[in-house]
């Protein structure tokens, strides 16, 4: 990978801009758009400027990724040759194993996938002379100083999330669909994930470790930010493909896209596990899902898999599928999700100039026309 301020190769006089704009330590401000006078130009090696846009957010997105599953695979997941870099925390992994036996091997695997996924991205990029994306000048962040992590800066903040759980309920709704009704609220699964937000997903220091209620409310948590994360990326590439120019592109991003639905399937699935419980320490609640106020089909623990819904007008019969693949927007609202998560609470004006500006150009490409 090339570092995002000296290695990005100059197609037009806009990356030039935002090169200096950011070396510049904020005295310029990357605009949306950028890519609005170049649309009908190649890069070298056949992709246009919205095909590679669409990529390198893509890259910038697995890279976030890549940044919070290791920080959880040090804690609680495998630790061998293939993700290295913790030693474990076994209260840790025995409160998120609560949720399923397996999870230290679930999360090894999707930490090794997002590896994979940017480096495939950034290599293919590079493959054909566009612009890759490297974020580690911004991993500044202090992360947990538990035993089991390496202690290394981070990109990602897991320590105050505030969790949008309302997934649960939109994939169990046969009646709304927020392509078509984008004002209709979805219940929360977990209402003080929600608001009032804040918690951590990780151990902090050893000193999380107990009480045993708060450890689980600690693992809980991370088990709804799994999937909460992965059908994030579940609507994204679906969405980018729908703007994507060659074939090859639009081959890359459904190819990566129904990884992500696994991931999400899966984490579903174990998220329905986690033991109801009250956190002693801050009073976040962890309601039982199948029993009232909550119970039903919008929020029962075993619907894993998409009920059917309205999809593309209202005259057409319910279909089940993946939900939202609007297009307009899609990256600049991943962007807005993601901060919104807390994922990148102390992160510097420049980090959030430069993901704006890679969302903007990914939101700029057209199918056909770059």
């Amino acid at each position: 990978m090339r570092n995002v301020m000296n290695g990005l190769k100059r197609r037009t006089n806009r990356r030039s801009f935002v090169k200096k704009g950011l070396a510049a330590a904020g005295t310029a401000t990357v605009g949306a758009g950028l890519l609005s006078n170049t649309l009908s130009v190649e890069a070298s090696g056949g992709l246009t400027p919205g095909d590679a846009a669409l990529l390198r957010f893509a890259a910038a997105a697995e890279i976030l990724e890549t940044d919070f599953w290791v920080q959880y695979n040090e804690l609680g997941g495998i630790q061998d040759s293939e993700v290295p870099g913790g030693s474990g925390s076994p209260l840790y992994t025995a409160a998120l194993q609560v949720l399923d036996s397996d999870m230290p091997q679930y999360i090894h695997d999707n930490t090794e996938d997002e590896f994979t996924h940017q480096n495939f991205l950034n290599a293919y990029l590079a493959s054909k002379g566009a612009d890759t994306i490297d974020l580690s000048q911004f991993a500044t962040l202090p992360g947990s100083t538990a035993t089991g992590s390496s202690g290394k800066p981070r990109l990602t903040n897991l320590m105050q999330l505030t969790l949008d759980t309302s997934w649960w309920t939109r994939y169990r709704s046969r009646t709304n669909n927020p392509d078509l009704n984008p004002a209709f609220k979805f219940a929360q699964a977990v209402p003080d994930l929600f608001s009032p937000g804040g918690f951590p997903a990780i151990p902090r220091t050893d000193a999380d470790l107990t009480p045993p209620d708060h450890l689980q409310a600690i693992a809980n948590t991370a088990g709804f930010h799994f999937p909460t994360i992965e059908q994030g990326g579940n609507s994204l590439y679906p969405s980018m493909a729908q703007r994507a120019t060659k074939t090859e592109v639009l081959r890359i991003l459904i190819s990566i896209g129904p990884t992500e639905t696994m991931h999400f399937q899966t984490w579903s699935d174990k998220a329905g596990n986690a033991p109801p419980l009250t956190d002693p320490t801050n009073g976040l609640v962890f309601p039982n899902l199948n029993a009232p106020p909550f119970g039903g089909e919008d929020f029962q623990t075993n619907l894993i898999m998409p009920e059917p819904c309205p999809f593309l007008s209202p005259s057409l019969p319910v279909c089940s599928i993946i939900r939202p693949t609007e297009t307009k927007g899609i990256a600049m609202g991943v962007v807005n999700f993601l901060t919104a998560m807390g994922l990148f609470i102390g992160q510097s004006k420049q980090f959030f100039e430069l993901l704006k500006d890679l969302a903007a150009d990914a939101d700029h490409a057209r199918h056909g026309t770059g």
